[in-house]
């Protein structure tokens, strides 16, 4: 019966077209999120909502490991999402994490032979290419030592400036300025191609247009805060079901992106092992004891199992931390989101501990959830979007707005760069 369902949407989606409807497909490890959106010049507003847990053998930190069992859990999500929107949206953003996603930044220095001449586009393209060329190696060969394999093939997924400099005058858009030394810092994130190439197996079994895989704490970052501001500076630490994915934003650019294989699904397997419960129920026990509705023997027993594991995910969030070893300070923000954060126990380690002493924090970080009506460029219109598992696939949403056109990712900068201008 789901086959035939599945074949049933499948054709529905072959003959569909709709260049002024979006998909963003989170695919956790905990769950399946599916949001259809309707693009409304430089918004897109989400009219349908879908969602589907994943078998535990779907999905592991974060990464594919049954891509039949991915697919029949996207398309449930779809459906629920076609039936409240009332539309089949073919072109999709789908989220890419797990510890084997690097993002990071780069720079380049270089002299320019014609220090009179103004900078054009062509010139532009060349010198992030090369940006893009240096960070490839520089993620392959750490790819390389991390899994032992010689040879271990990457790709660029999202890239973004971060910083430009010439002459040491930093400017927002280096087009049309003069000058010898020319400084581009770049933030690039990439991907093994077996985890690429398994999303790419689910969008085409769903018959759907891949038009972006994007690293999701860089989606999260890109779409939350003032939009082009110099100004602002925050972490981001998005918890999953297999991985906590952490972003660093600095003056509006993201410096890099870590991530660890401690998510929800950690906690829960404790809670299981501790009540002597199953995954099922120690899933929600969990939810239960975060949403304040568990009695107190069942409190108690969540409590002491969460408790153990809660000091090893803070050493992963301030080892992460401590590898962003090439900016002066760490921002004194921290924004929260993924199902994860509901546990009460992360707020209170972020703020209760002295964790963050060992760090170059200037002052003791603030830390904060982050909302759903603080995502840039998506309006709920649905109301169905209120947990912080909701601000993932909602950045993805936002991220899809800028490649809609189809354009590869140096492309899309030089396409920012050109509106800049004639702004």
């Amino acid at each position: 019966m789901a086959i035939k369902l599945l074949e049933k949407f499948v054709r529905l989606r072959q003959s569909a077209s709709g260049p002024r409807y979006l998909v963003a497909l989170d695919i956790g490890t905990e769950f399946v999120k599916a949001l259809i959106g309707e693009v409304q010049g430089e918004t897109v507003e989400i009219i349908g909502v879908g969602r589907q847990r994943q078998r535990l053998t779907d999905m592991q930190g974060g990464a594919v490991t049954d891509i039949r069992g991915v697919v029949e859990n996207c398309d449930a999500a779809l459906r629920m999402a076609e039936k409240m929107s009332g539309v089949v949206a073919k072109d999709v953003v789908v989220g890419i994490a797990g510890e084997l996603v690097k993002g990071a930044s780069t720079v380049i220095r270089y002299k320019r032979a014609q220090s009179s001449d103004p900078i054009d586009m062509p010139e532009l393209k060349k010198i992030l290419d090369r940006v893009q060329y240096r960070a490839f190696e520089r993620a392959r060969e750490q790819l390389t030592w991390e899994t032992g394999m010689k040879e271990i093939e990457v790709k660029l997924v999202n890239t973004a400036i971060v910083d430009v400099q010439i002459d040491g005058y930093r400017v927002t858009n280096p087009i049309g300025f003069q000058g010898r030394d020319v400084s581009i810092q770049l933030f690039n994130a990439f991907a093994p191609m077996v985890h690429l190439g398994a999303l790419q197996s689910v969008a085409a079994d769903l018959d759907l247009n891949l038009i972006s895989i994007a690293a999701e704490p860089f989606a999260v970052a890109k779409s939350v805060g003032g939009q082009d501001s110099g100004e602002f500076s925050a972490i981001f630490i998005d918890i999953g079901g297999g991985t906590t994915d952490i972003a660093l934003v600095n003056n509006g650019g993201v410096e890099g992106a870590k991530m660890f294989a401690i998510g929800g699904r950690s906690f829960t397997k404790r809670i299981a092992q501790v009540a002597n419960v199953s995954f099922e129920k120690a899933e929600d026990m969990k939810l239960a004891y975060s949403a304040g509705k568990l009695g107190p023997k069942g409190t108690k027993l969540v409590e002491e199992a969460v408790n153990a594991d809660i000091k090893v995910w803070l050493s992963g969030v301030e080892l992460s931390l401590a590898e962003f070893d090439k900016v002066d300070h760490l921002p004194a923000k921290i924004l929260l989101c993924g199902g994860g954060t509901g546990l009460p126990q992360i707020l209170t380690a972020l703020k209760g501990s002295d964790w963050y002493k060992n760090l170059p924090f200037a002052r003791k970080p603030v830390v904060s959830h982050i909302s759903p009506s603080e995502v840039n460029r998506v309006v709920d219109k649905t109301g169905k979007l209120t947990s912080y598992a909701d601000i993932t696939p909602m950045g993805l949403a936002n991220l899809g707005l800028d490649t809609m056109g189809g354009e590869n990712l140096t492309e899309t900068l030089i396409k920012k760069l050109s509106r800049a201008i004639s702004a």
